[in-house]
């Protein structure tokens, strides 16, 4: 098997495969990484802020779309995907520490370095075992059909840490359109005080905290986490 990095569009299934459009996505993450060494304040904030907006939709249509397949069509699929569930899982854990961490906190720089390193661990394995594997087992008509099924998902899927949901349906299936809604709006507000922060940014927090506790607590909801396997669950409080 090939890595899906190694191969081009038309060996991918075509421009509309999943496989395509993962490999798309990786590329765009790999840029952004570049960006976040080095960056500090606000300029830290805002590349972390479009990595949430990739990294998240991503990995939810995965788990919802693609992980269930693979757990249908390969014999250690349950395997394979539950190694790069656990990934998705601490970069959640990850994300939801650093934005309770000051910039000025020692922890901070620790926590940006292991995200990154979970974040291209978790390429790899995509890229070289997950996706090849899915490959074999698929017709290029089934992966453009996928592709279609990801992409509706990743555009209307949260774009927050939510180390507390499920990593597999129902759970976070079910999660999907409240969560959605309130990141898509968090994303707004928070985007506008980088953009020109000024007289309104301490309102224009205040409201982004607020969507950010509601989100929290619509995420403890016992049935947010239905399918989860407990290798999964958030290793803290």
């Amino acid at each position: 098997m090939r890595s899906i990095a190694e191969q081009k569009v038309d060996e991918l299934g075509g421009r509309l495969s999943v496989l395509t459009r993962q490999k798309r996505d990786h590329v765009k993450l790999q840029d952004l990484l570049e960006d976040l060494d080095g960056a500090t304040g606000a300029a830290q904030r805002k590349v972390l802020l479009r990595i949430h907006r990739l990294v998240f939709p991503h990995a939810f249509a995965e788990e919802s779309v693609l992980w269930p397949v693979m757990r249908r069509v390969l014999p250690d699929g349950q395997e394979l995907t539950l190694q790069v569930e656990r990934e998705h899982q601490e970069v959640n854990e990850l994300v939801t520490r650093l934005e309770s961490t000051e910039a000025g906190d020692p922890a901070r720089g620790r926590l940006l370095a292991r995200l990154t390193e979970v974040l291209r661990e978790d390429v790899r394995d995509e890229e070289d075992v997950l996706l090849p594997r899915l490959q074999t087992a698929l017709s290029r008509s089934r992966l453009r059909g996928l592709g279609l099924a990801w992409e509706v998902v990743r555009r209307t899927a949260p774009t927050r840490a939510h180390p507390v949901v499920a990593r597999r349906p129902p759970g976070n299936v079910v999660a999907a359109l409240p969560l959605s809604v309130l990141d898509r709006i968090r994303d707004l507000v928070d985007g506008a005080v980088l953009r020109g922060p000024g007289r309104a940014a301490p309102v224009l927090r205040g409201i982004s905290t607020r969507l950010g506790g509601l989100a929290h607590r619509i995420e403890h909801l016992p049935v947010m986490r239905r399918g989860e396997d407990p290798s999964t669950r958030p290793a803290g409080p």
